[in-house]
């Protein structure tokens, strides 16, 4: 047997070096990205300062103007604001995710032994984790506004459940859009032209029965709306009663913001998976 034959059997022989357990391997990821916002802290803006501007922009300043007869506008307001928080999950995940692959981080990380799915999980909860604080501040926020969970704990969890589990599908374009696009521009570019149309195209803001018919369809067929719409149902927020006419989800927001969350999963976590697949293998 030849030298390099020698060399090639034990190469294949030797015991492969052996990395953390996957939930170890999670958690360090996780923590490396939550000490970006520590050592960063205006990294927080996006769901301290932002969220708060909204509240107050719209149920002072632009609340005098969206009149909704018999509803209290600032109360009904803050599902929405907590729904377009939600969404713009998407946005921290494709901006991170795509840096760390721009900078080569996922290259480094790649070269360690760890599994290649603990960057896109860690990447997740990181994202889940940023958002989150931003719907606690809207909350304590809400309070002073006149916002009130009605309905008992149960039914304000559930609400809490239904906006997490939206958020996580969102990720999913997130993950997608960071691992498609070649540079930050282009995530900002594409994240802003495209969700934030879509939060207002909704319920979210304003009264959807006012619209015209073809834009009415859209907003009330439109995940946001279902969401937004469980939330007020499960928090026992007053507002306009559905119409008999109404599409399907906003009779039925829980189960609708269920399957609307797994179908963009389902659709959306294949492609998102196989981009950064592409973008990260030699």
């Amino acid at each position: 047997m030849s030298a390099a034959t020698e060399a090639i059997a034990v190469e294949r022989s030797a015991p492969k070096p052996q990395g953390a357990g996957m939930v170890r391997q999670v958690l360090t990821l996780v923590r490396r990205n939550l000490t970006h916002i520590k050592r960063q802290p205006e990294m927080l803006t996006d769901v301290t300062i932002q969220p708060i501007m909204f509240v107050l922009l719209f149920a002072f300043v632009f609340g005098g103007s969206i009149q909704i007869p018999g509803v209290d506008y600032k109360a009904w307001l803050l599902p929405g604001i907590m729904a377009q928080t939600i969404a713009f999950s998407s946005f921290i995940v494709a901006i991170g995710l795509n840096t760390d692959i721009g900078k080569g981080m996922v290259d480094r990380l790649r070269s360690l032994p760890i599994q290649r799915s603990s960057i896109l999980i860690s990447r997740s909860l990181s994202a889940i984790i940023h958002s989150s604080i931003g719907v606690a501040v809207m909350s304590v926020t809400g309070l002073f506004i006149g916002w009130r969970i009605n309905e008992g704990i149960a039914k304000g969890l559930l609400a809490y459940g239904l906006l997490l589990l939206f958020g996580f599908a969102m990720i999913w374009v997130g993950i997608l859009v960071g691992s498609a696009m070649r540079s930050i521009e282009a995530v900002n570019g594409l994240m802003f032209t495209t969700i934030f149309p879509i939060t207002f195209l909704s319920n979210a803001f304003a009264r959807t029965d006012v619209m015209p018919a073809w834009l009415r369809t859209i907003a009330e067929w439109n995940p946001i709306s279902s969401l937004a719409q469980a939330m007020r149902d499960n928090w026992g927020i007053a507002g306009i009663p559905v119409r008999a006419d109404a599409p399907w989800p906003l009779h039925h927001p829980e189960l609708a913001t269920l399957i609307w969350s797994l179908a963009i999963t389902l659709v959306v976590a294949p492609l998102a998976l196989r981009a950064f697949n592409a973008r990260t293998t030699d």
